[in-house]
């Protein structure tokens, strides 16, 4: 399968929805996400990334039950694929094999 690159906030949003375990929808991703990384962010802006995430393959979704909270309306739950799973562990392998090769002394503060 050909490898979609994500791009920085759709890697953390895929990243909050793992985080969730099927429990992920609008909010919940943008409470975790302030709570994770102190980040605030829209509705709108992680309503678009999860869609965008699903066209792409990363996550599914599927309407959970109605609550009196919601005024009746339903949830749109999400939960991440095999294929965002996989995507998650090669950005990580990668990263990590990226910051092994930075030269110790490249990471050291300095005084001025």
């Amino acid at each position: 399968m050909r490898r979609s690159y994500l791009g920085e906030f759709e890697e953390i949003v895929l990243l909050m929805v793992a985080i969730l375990d099927g429990e992920a929808y609008g909010v919940s991703v943008s409470q975790e996400l302030e709570q994770q990384t102190g980040r605030l962010v829209t509705f709108g802006a992680i309503h678009n990334t999860l869609i965008r995430l699903e066209e792409k393959g990363f996550v599914r979704s599927e309407l959970g039950g109605a609550t009196t909270e919601r005024g009746g309306r339903r949830k749109r739950l999400f939960s991440i694929t095999a294929y965002g799973s996989r995507t998650l562990q090669d950005i990580q392998q990668q990263r990590s094999q990226l910051w092994q090769l930075i030269p110790p002394t490249s990471l050291k503060v300095s005084g001025s």
